[in-house]
């Protein structure tokens, strides 16, 4: 059978192409056998990626596939006729949305039935964590099916998401680095955060700011991770001879 390249990059069969190289990037960067040299697992899952990014983001490769996947689909339901009770799903978010809450509409296909999609009003918590999942009865279904939703985040222009760790980079002048100091910088709840620098601090350290990350599961928030960046000052001077 076709292996469901949607679900491998978690998203929606309407998904756009920039939604498609997004989902692709975080996941590649999780799973990336250069941080899990020990595992089959990574390594397999890796591959998985590739072939679902290789085929979705190519719109022809992807219109020849979603004809093959529903046809193949549309030929199981006539072999078995089974319905699938219980449904999942991963929807990614802004990172903002999980201090601030959202309600938006996910719509879920039963592979059994992909011609009829079916549509729920997710209504998420403001300090939702990563990771937390909503159960919503099944339309329909007078035997206690359920959808599952997982709320997972979006990588962002300056920040990327562990858990509810974040990180990103700051970029500071070599002078800074030199004495320390310090630099202000918008935080992901859209706040400005101020960020101590120690003195003769080396390029590439990260700093760790506690409690600055996303809303965790059992009450607080992660942290914030930040990586030093900066231009090494070169002094060339001449000498006479």
């Amino acid at each position: 059978m076709l292996p469901d390249h949607y679900a491998t990059l978690g998203l929606e069969r309407r998904c756009t192409l920039a939604d498609i190289r997004a989902a692709y990037r975080e996941r590649a960067a999780q799973h990336h056998p250069d941080h899990h040299p020990d595992s089959p697992e990574a390594l397999r899952r890796m591959q998985e990626l590739n072939a679902a990014h290789e085929t979705l983001s190519d719109p022809r490769r992807r219109r020849i596939y979603d004809r093959d996947f529903d046809e193949e689909r549309k030929g199981s339901r006539r072999t078995n006729g089974r319905i699938q009770r219980n449904l999942s799903k991963d929807v990614h978010l802004p990172m903002e949305a999980f201090f601030r809450g959202t309600s938006l509409d996910v719509r879920v296909e039963d592979p059994a039935s992909p011609d009829c999609a079916e549509t729920y009003r997710l209504e998420v918590p403001a300090e939702t964590a990563p990771g937390s999942r909503f159960r919503l009865p099944r339309q329909g279904d007078s035997q206690g099916g359920v959808v599952e939703i997982r709320v997972k985040a979006l990588p962002g222009f300056r920040f990327k998401a562990r858990g509810s760790d974040l990180r990103c980079d700051l970029r500071i002048t070599a002078q800074r680095a030199s004495k320390g100091g310090n630099e202000m910088m918008p935080g992901p709840a859209g706040q400005m955060i101020r960020i101590s620098i120690p003195a003769r601090v080396p390029r590439g350290e990260v700093l760790r700011i506690a409690g600055q990350g996303l809303p965790k599961a059992r009450g607080g928030r992660g942290d914030l991770l930040v990586r030093i960046n900066y231009r090494v000052t070169v002094n060339v001077s001449r000498t006479g001879r």
